[in-house]
């Protein structure tokens, strides 16, 4: 299956986003790691605005950035939320709040424990009621993510935001599931030929196991990140189309099998 890159989003420690962050990516700038501070959703109410997390800040940030570098309508975007922990802060706080006699869980604590809390406000702060998909898959949530946003504008030709975001989880929870920094990126895939123009192509192929011709998943100086978040597995497509050449990219599946990842570069 083959799409468009339409726009990019990135937030993570030392890359705090796209545009600033693509020689870095390349290898033509140091990276200098940094905490991450997403910021508060501008397209929020305040009082929505307030009840927001950080995991919900990240995503929201970098489906933003995405959306706006496409061109294209936040609005007219179909979506895919992927993330492997979800807002593990606040289900960490809910099974605490459990653990207490007489404790009362409060109505915004549970609908910001849902897997698709991103997602809806996402919804509420571009006005969208397009068809949206918010899905995990533990450390394949990534290459599950681009399965599911890839067929969508192949099936239905329509352009759709894939976002993918990690944040640590609070204990005990991250003793089961360590999850180093917050990272979050996001693609905006659209249909191809007619929206090719200039943009790179991305393929993507479910191998039964690594095909010999793919380049193993590495993401360089980059590695320590990639191994501490599922969402960094990200860093080596991100990575590809900062370099701006082709690739082909493995994506190893907890199966045995592989994502595959074909890029051609952008046209003139």
């Amino acid at each position: 299956m083959r799409c468009g890159i339409a726009g990019i989003g990135l937030l993570a420690p030392g890359l705090p986003g796209w545009s600033v962050s693509r020689a870095v990516l390349a290898g033509e700038a140091p990276w200098c790691p940094a905490p991450v501070v997403p910021p508060p959703p501008a397209g929020l109410a305040p009082t929505e605005r307030r009840r927001t997390g950080a995991a919900v800040r990240l995503a929201l940030a970098v489906a933003a950035e995405a959306a706006a570098s496409s061109g294209l309508e936040s609005a007219s975007l179909e979506t895919v939320f992927a993330s492997s922990n979800g807002d593990g802060a606040v289900v960490g706080s809910i099974l605490e709040t459990l653990a207490t006699p007489g404790g009362a869980i409060s109505p915004t604590q549970f609908h910001n424990s849902v897997h698709n809390a991103a997602a809806g406000y996402w919804g509420i702060a571009v006005g969208s009621g397009r068809a949206s998909v918010s899905l995990g898959g533990h450390d394949d949530t990534v290459a599950t993510g681009l399965m599911q946003a890839v067929a969508a504008v192949v099936a239905r030709g329509v352009p759709v935001l894939l976002c993918a975001y990690d944040a640590p989880l609070t204990a005990p929870l991250d003793r089961k599931r360590p999850t180093a920094d917050l990272f979050g990126a996001a693609l905006v895939l659209v249909p191809l030929p007619a929206e090719a123009d200039g943009r790179a192509v991305l393929s993507v192929e479910l191998a039964p196991d690594m095909p010999g011709d793919a380049e193993p998943a590495c993401a360089g100086a980059f590695a320590p990140l990639m191994a501490g978040n599922p969402a960094a597995r990200m860093l080596p497509l991100l990575t590809a189309l900062a370099g701006g050449g082709a690739a082909r990219i493995g994506l190893p599946l907890i199966d045995g099998g592989a994502l595959v990842l074909g890029l051609e570069p952008a046209g003139p």
